[in-house]
């Protein structure tokens, strides 16, 4: 095989790296029709339009034949979708991406870095292990219907001024701060915002900042037609943290109905109980689950008493 190129992303890579990504998945699962994965939803342009710099493609022959993305979440990075054209498969190319997303994660100087992959390949859980990551916890990806309308006390990010988004953001930092040291969203509220791809959903109590959501709504965002997909979310910590979940998770689903969603996806680390239980007693149920591998291997804010929606993915 000649030699694999690794690049930054462009504009014009992006039918192929989409190509790429669904032919590679729906192959794994077995999917009858691979070209099927993930409907009308958009892993590809909304990750790459997030942050360019962050998007690489490998290349073979002046071919694109895999890529991933690194997210920058302040303190803490996470990397995929990872995906290789299966013609390359077993050919060092996921490696190769691997070992330049690493180097950004060094250039970031994040403290924790993590990832999803399915729980049942070893292959996977083989490879991510030479760079450092140990499979820890599952995360269930869940999801119930928009079946009731909540009373919710909401503030839509999209409805603020210049000045409100910045202190939102920065209160939004503190909050997550509290939770892991350094842990920072902006990139994540900023990118829904600029792109239009949803909102982020703050709730208050007496004021202050209870918990945020950044959301995904419907086809060409990271989720499909019909679907409110719950990006990242998270309660302030301490006493009360339970009933602040509960409270945001009323005001997602208040959220998705106003805008004539009919479903609520989500993702949580099983390791975080007390969010994982609450939400199974609220009637979100497993669609598929994984496991989280983390670098190093220690908790970061993957906690029992950690209220938190993400999935890594």
């Amino acid at each position: 095989m000649t030699e694999i190129v690794i690049r930054q992303m462009q504009e014009g890579d992006l039918p192929e790296a989409d190509r790429i990504m669904r032919l590679a998945f729906g192959t794994f699962l077995g999917l009858p029709d691979p070209m099927s994965f993930s409907g009308d939803a958009d892993y590809i342009g909304t990750r790459y339009r997030a942050d360019p710099p962050a998007a690489l493609v490998a290349e073979i022959d002046g071919k694109v034949a895999g890529s991933n993305f690194a997210l920058h979440w302040g303190s803490v990075g996470v990397f995929g979708p990872l995906t290789v054209h299966p013609d390359f498969w077993d050919r060092g190319v996921a490696r190769r991406l691997l070992e330049e997303t690493m180097g950004i994660f060094a250039k970031w100087q994040v403290k924790h870095a993590g990832l999803f992959t399915f729980a049942q390949s070893s292959k996977h859980v083989h490879l991510y292990q030479k760079f450092g990551f140990w499979p820890r916890f599952l995360t269930s990806i869940m999801s119930k219907p928009v079946d009731r309308v909540m009373d919710a006390n909401l503030v839509r990010y999209s409805e603020l001024s210049a000045a409100e988004k910045e202190q939102a953001v920065e209160a939004c930092k503190n909050l997550t701060g509290g939770i892991y040291g350094g842990l920072d969203l902006r990139k994540e509220i900023h990118s829904i915002d600029k792109q239009r791809l949803g909102d982020t959903i703050l709730t208050y109590d007496g004021g202050s900042l209870a918990g945020f959501a950044t959301c995904h709504c419907g086809a060409g965002t990271e989720t499909s037609s019909g679907n409110c997909y719950v990006k990242f979310a998270t309660a302030l910590s301490g006493p009360g943290s339970a009933e602040r979940f509960d409270g945001l998770l009323d005001a997602c689903e208040s959220f998705a109905h106003s805008q004539g969603l009919s479903h609520i996806i989500a993702g949580v680390n099983t390791a975080r109980h007390g969010a994982y239980r609450n939400m199974i007693a609220r009637k979100f149920r497993t669609d598929i689950q994984g496991i989280a591998m983390h670098r190093p291997n220690e908790p970061g804010y993957n906690r029992e008493d950690v209220y938190l929606i993400d999935d890594w993915r």
